[in-house]
C-alpha cells in the first residue's frame, strides 16, 4: 500500500516483485536469453464468468480504507472502494470519482465530482461524502497511517454540491497525486456515521462506489464480493458475478491451489514457485510494472549503523545477485537506489539518465572489511529482525548475517511473529533494540517523490529517524514544483543524497507477479492493482 504510500510498507513483506516499464524485458542472471517480459495487462477476457476464486497470501486486517496500508486489504478494496483519482495499469493518473481538478494557486486544490455516482446502498455521492471521507485521515481517533499525507492541509470544505476545495498551509503536489490512493477514497458519510466500531471489520460492512460490493467476510476463511449492477463506469462493467478471496498463508499450499485449480489466480506469487508455475500447463505466470524494491531499513542510527562507513561496508558486503537467485527466483536486478526504477513512471523518459548517473552496487568484501576496521566497528553487534511472514525474509536475513560475518560485524537475527514484524512499521516501540529490518518499499502513485517523502525529518515512514537538512529543504522545493519534469529532476537529487548517505540500503528489484489459471484472463499484471478495479477486467479465457 502505501504505506499509504509508503515507503516501507506496513506489510514490509519482501515478496518477489520489482520495477519495470510496460514491455520491458529482463535477462537471466549472468546474461543469456530473456527471462521475463514486463507488460501491464494479461490478454483481454473473451466472455463472462459466474464466479472467480482469488488467492490472498494473508487475511486483510481490515477493510477500512483509512487503515488499509498493505497488500491484502488494498487488493480487496481496489474493487469495492474508489478514489477521487485513479492509477491505471500502465501507471498513469486519470480522473476517478472526480471528473477534473484544478490548482488555482499553489495552496489550493479544487475537485469537481462526477455526477450521478451511486453508493452500493443506492444513495448518490455528494461533496459531503468526500469531506467526511478525507477528514477521517486527519482525525487522531481514526489512527490512519495515511494521516501524514494531510500534514499540510488547513481545511477540506464543500464548495458546491459536487465540488470540494482543499486549502493548504504550504504547497503540496503529492497530496493531489495521493488522491489516487487510499487518502482519496470516498465512502458514504451517512454509512460512516452509523457503522460504528465494526466499520471495515469482519462483523461490519463498507458502502462505497466500486464495481463490486462486499457480500460477506468469513473470518479466517474467505471474503466474497458480488457484482455492482449499478456501477457508473461502463468501461469497467464487471465480467464476473462473484469474486471469492481465499486466504492461504503457506506458500506451498498456495502454489498447489493454483495448480489444482482451487484458486483461479493470485498476485504476489511465491518466488520459490516461479519455475514450477512458469512451466505448468495449468495456467500462465505474468510479470507486471512494479514500484517496489527490497531494502534494508536502518532502525537505529545511534548504534553501529549510525556510522556511514558501517552502512557502506554492509552494502558493499552484500552479494545481491546471489540474494536475487535465492529470494526472488532469479527474477530481478540489484538495486541502485532505495526507490525502484518502476517508481519513476512519472518521467520514464528521464529515468535511464538518472539511474546511469548513480554508482553501480559494489560487491567488495575486502574493502568492506577495511571500512569496518576504520570505523572501529569490528565485533560490534547489529540486530536484524526476521520472521516467518514470508520465506524471502528469512533468505535475505541469512544472507545479510553471512555478509556481516565476512567483514567483522556480529549480525544477530531476532525472529518475531508475523504480527510483531508488521508492528515495526506502525509502532515506534516495536523497533526498540532493533538495528535493521527487511522491507518492500513501494509507491502508490507514479511519482518517485512519494517514496522519498518518507525520509524527511520526523515523517511517519522515517523509521530510523534519519535527519538531513539538505534533503528536507530539497524535498520541500520538489513538493512545491507543479511541473512534472522539473519535479523529477529535483527528486533525482534527493535520490543521490539517499544513495550517498544510505539511511536505507538498497537490495534488489523484481517485477510484480500474477498467476492466472487457464479458465481466466484479463487481469492487470502490475502493482496498480492495489487501487485499480482489477477484478472487473477478469473474465473467461475462451
Amino acid at each position: 500500500m502505501s504505506r499509504a504510500t509508503a515507503l516501507l510498507a506496513s506489510s514490509a513483506v519482501v515478496m518477489s516483485a520489482t520495477a519495470g516499464c510496460s514491455g520491458a524485458t529482463g535477462s537471466r542472471p549472468g546474461g543469456g536469453a530473456p527471462a521475463y517480459t514486463v507488460t501491464p495487462n494479461s490478454p483481454a477476457a473473451k466472455g463472462p464468468l459466474d464466479s472467480l476464486t482469488w488467492s490472498l497470501y494473508a487475511e486483510p486486517y481490515t477493510l477500512d480504507y483509512a487503515l488499509a496500508y498493505d497488500y491484502p486489504p488494498n487488493t480487496v478494496l481496489a474493487n469495492v472502494c474508489e478514489q477521487l483519482l485513479r492509477v491505471t495499469p500502465d501507471m498513469k493518473i486519470e480522473p476517478g470519482l472526480a471528473v477534473k481538478y484544478a490548482n488555482p494557486d499553489p495552496k489550493t486544490w479544487v475537485y469537481t465530482l462526477r455526477p450521478g455516482v451511486k453508493f452500493h446502498d443506492g444513495s448518490t455521492m455528494t461533496a459531503d461524502d468526500v469531506v467526511a471521507s478525507l477528514g477521517r485521515h486527519m482525525d487522531p481517533a481514526t489512527g490512519s497511517p495515511w494521516g501524514s499525507t494531510f500534514k499540510n492541509v488547513a481545511s477540506i470544505k464543500k464548495s458546491g454540491p459536487l465540488e470540494v476545495t482543499i486549502r493548504l498551509n504550504k504547497p503540496d503536489v503529492l497530496l493531489n497525486e495521493l488522491m489516487a490512493a487510499s487518502p482519496g477514497t470516498v465512502e458514504s458519510a451517512a454509512f460512516l456515521a452509523k457503522a460504528g466500531k465494526d466499520y471495515g471489520g469482519p462483523k461490519g460492512k463498507v458502502d462505497c462506489t466500486g464495481p463490486y460490493e462486499l457480500d460477506s467476510w468469513a473470518q479466517g476463511d474467505s471474503i466474497t464480493l458480488k457484482k455492482n449492477n449499478a456501477y457508473w463506469d461502463r468501461s469497467l462493467t464487471p465480467r464476473t458475478g462473484t469474486v471469492m478471496f481465499t486466504l492461504i498463508e503457506d506458500p506451498s499450499a498456495r502454489t498447489n491451489a493454483f495448480l489444482s485449480g482451487t484458486a483461479d489466480g493470485g498476485y504476489l506469487v511465491p518466488s520459490s514457485s516461479f519455475n514450477q508455475l512458469r512451466t505448468s500447463s495449468k495456467g500462465t505466470m505474468y510479470f507486471g510494472p512494479n514500484t517496489a524494491a527490497a531494502d534494508l531499513a536502518v532502525l537505529d542510527l545511534k548504534g553501529p549503523l549510525g556510522d556511514l562507513k558501517v552502512r557502506r561496508a554492509l552494502s558493499m558486503a552484500l552479494d545481491r545477485k546471489s540474494i536475487i537467485k535465492a529470494a526472488a527466483g532469479g527474477i530481478g536486478t540489484p538495486s541502485k537506489a532505495p526507490a525502484a526504477r518502476g517508481a519513476w513512471a512519472l518521467a520514464p523518459e528521464k529515468a535511464d539518465g538518472y539511474f546511469k548517473a548513480l554508482p553501480e552496487p559494489v560487491y567488495d568484501v575486502a574493502r568492506a572489511k577495511k571500512l569496518i576496521t576504520e570505523a572501529g566497528a569490528t565485533g560490534r553487534k547489529v540486530t536484524l529482525v526476521t520472521s516467518s511472514l514470508a520465506p524471502e525474509i528469512s533468505v535475505v536475513a541469512n544472507a545479510v548475517q553471512a555478509a556481516g560475518k565476512q567483514i567483522g560485524l556480529d549480525i544477530v537475527l531476532k525472529a518475531v511473529a508475523p504480527e510483531a514484524y508488521t508492528s515495526i512499521f506502525v509502532d515506534p516501540g516495536a523497533r526498540k533494540g532493533l538495528d535493521l529490518v527487511i522491507t518492500n518499499g513501494y509507491d502508490n502513485t507514479p511519482d518517485p517523490l512519494e517514496f522519498y517523502q518518507y525520509l524527511r525529518t520526523g515523517d511517519f515512514g522515517n523509521y530510523g529517524n534519519w535527519s538531513n537538512a539538505e534533503f528536507d529543504a530539497l524535498f520541500d522545493k520538489a513538493n512545491a514544483e507543479p511541473d512534472a519534469a522539473r519535479r523529477a529532476d529535483l527528486t533525482a537529487e534527493l535520490q543521490r543524497i539517499a544513495v550517498r548517505e544510505l539511511p536505507i540500503i538498497p537490495l534488489y528489484e523484481a517485477p510484480y507477479s500474477v498467476f492466472l489459471g487457464n479458465r481466466v484472463t484479463g487481469a492487470p499484471t502490475g502493482i496498480a492493482q492495489l487501487y485499480y478495479p482489477w477484478a472487473a477486467k477478469i473474465g473467461a479465457a475462451q
